[in-house]
């Protein structure tokens, strides 16, 4: 029932379900209404393997907006025309840059633009003045995405499974591995309506196939009219991104039982760096960047390995030496101007990343306050930086290097944003701020119990071993917690990092034993 062992990451919380075998996650969901999703996490293997995750109000709650007539999973996806586990192999072993998705996807098809899927284009029949909440996910391995439906507005309910203040909108941002909650309603003539979706990619790269289509039809419209187009954003218009990104504030009434105040004194104050650079591969490389150097990413200049022979979680749980080191630095190496794209040239060792395995620990229920900076190293980019196991409150974001004296003046404390996932602007920063209590959960009386006896039993046993002493630490953390950007070549490059949150007062907020189907190396 304890959320540690059923996070997923391959080798951070457990080793890969192999062929042939299964595992059952169990977890517990507490403090979120709204939709998320769930995908395979190794390899690219999510790009095939994902699917909504809805979280509806328990009985005799109902939602802080009106009732929509009718609710519809919306998931964005992507699709090549190879073997993504061979994409991934050429730019993770070769050095080669990543290969642009062939198509992007909504439910599963292209769309009317692509001769393969013009007989299976995703329709959605509406009735002229319904109101319908659209449930979306950006499943998309790379690419943020702009989304519109012809000659309709949106009003943003949620996002991450987080109310927020009712936000209206002719046009959705979302990342990868986002999710938001917008309602339309049907209020234009009968007739047929694309809801269509491409990239926000705010660097200089061309879409051969850029935009994904659906149809609205109203019901007793023709279905032989052709669909009105939106008129989406320049694929490189940050302008657009950026104020639907930070314009969006929690809802804070009485409606939203989960929302609690920003806590207002921090414990742990990180400054963390990220972006792309190299590493060298040993004349092996057949990339772009020659024999001996290939495409690496980094947070604070640490390019994160991950272990291969048994998870984070598993070596902390069994005092397994040599796996980690709990050393991740709280600042970056070198204060530089990060985002200036002459930089690499003054720093040229920042470039070339140290390859480790590093991990930083946390008290429980300890606040953690993080800036988030882009750099500009090598390239420039809107890095989406996903959090496991937190919600955090987006307190600003901007563009530049964060300034510590000016730019807290505009931190939102009152009502803001709270997600899991942040998109990064290009250029800039944010800076958000959680507490360190996952799972925190509360059960019944008689679980409580039945955890308590388990934890007094585990920690005699081990007092009546040889190493026990040693061993005490299989219980003083509820969790290990990944960090990683949401742009999916980067994570096999190491722009990554983890959590280890050390146990709570109580059994519920304790780690438990490992479930006995736990998956092993």
């Amino acid at each position: 029932m304890f959320s540690g062992w059923a996070d997923g990451p391959a080798y951070v919380t457990q080793c890969p379900i192999v062929p042939g075998s299964s595992y059952t996650y169990k977890f517990s969901i507490t403090g979120q209404e709204g939709t998320l999703w769930w995908h395979a996490h190794i390899s690219m293997l999510r790009e095939t393997l994902y699917g909504a995750l809805i979280i509806r109000p328990r009985l005799g709650r109902s939602y802080p907006f009106p009732k929509p007539d009718q609710e519809v999973p919306i998931l964005f996806g992507e699709w090549w025309n190879a073997n993504v586990v061979d994409v991934e192999n050429n730019f993770r072993t070769l050095g080669g840059l990543p290969k642009l998705s062939d198509a992007f996807t909504i439910n599963g098809q292209p769309g009317d633009f692509y001769p393969c899927s013009q007989d299976k284009t995703y329709k959605l029949n509406v009735i002229k003045g319904k109101t319908y909440l659209l449930r979306l996910v950006n499943a998309a391995l790379m690419n943020h995405l702009f989304f519109k439906i012809a000659q309709h507005n949106f009003t943003v309910v949620a996002v991450d499974a987080r109310y927020t203040k009712p936000y209206n909108t002719d046009v959705i941002v979302i990342a990868p591995g986002q999710s938001a909650d917008v309602l339309f309603t049907a209020n234009q003539p009968l007739g047929n309506y694309y809801m269509a979706a491409h990239p926000y990619f705010p660097t200089p790269i061309e879409f051969e196939y850029g935009t994904t289509t659906a149809i609205v039809h109203y019901i007793g419209a023709s279905l032989t009219t052709k669909p009105l187009m939106p008129v989406l954003p320049d694929f490189s218009d940050t302008a657009t991104a950026h104020k639907f990104y930070t314009e969006l504030t929690s809802l804070t009434t009485v409606n939203n039982p989960h929302w609690l105040p920003v806590p207002q004194v921090v414990d742990e104050n990180m400054f963390v760096t990220f972006g792309v650079g190299f590493e060298p591969c040993g004349g092996t490389c057949v990339g772009p960047l020659g024999s001996f150097l290939r495409f690496s990413a980094n947070m604070n200049n640490i390019s994160f390995v991950l272990p291969s022979t048994i998870s984070l979680l598993e070596a902390y749980h069994e005092g397994v030496p040599g796996i980690y080191t709990e050393d991740f630095p709280d600042h970056p190496p070198l204060e530089f101007n990060y985002t200036d794209p002459n930089i690499a040239f003054a720093f040229p060792l920042l470039v070339i990343e140290k390859k480790e395995t590093r991990v930083k620990r946390l008290k429980y229920d300890s606040v953690v306050h993080i800036v988030l900076q882009n750099t500009a190293l090598v390239t420039a980019e809107n890095h989406p930086i996903h959090f496991h196991g937190f919600d955090f409150y987006v307190l600003a974001q901007g563009f530049g290097n964060y300034d510590p004296i000016s730019d807290p003046n505009n931190f939102n404390l009152v009502n803001p944003q709270q997600r899991n996932t942040i998109a990064v602007p290009i250029n800039g920063w944010a800076v958000i701020r959680f507490r360190a209590n996952n799972p925190g959960e509360k059960f019944d009386f008689i679980l409580d119990y039945m955890n308590l006896v388990l934890i007094l039993f585990s920690k005699l046993f081990l007092l009546l071993s040889i190493n026990g002493t040693k061993l005490l630490n299989c219980f003083d953390l509820i969790g290990v917690w990944f960090v990683h950007c949401h742009l999916e070549t980067h994570v096999p490059w190491g722009l990554n990092m983890a959590f280890i949150i050390e146990n709570g007062p109580t059994p519920s907020t304790s780690l438990p034993p490992p479930p006995s189907d736990l998956p092993h190396c």
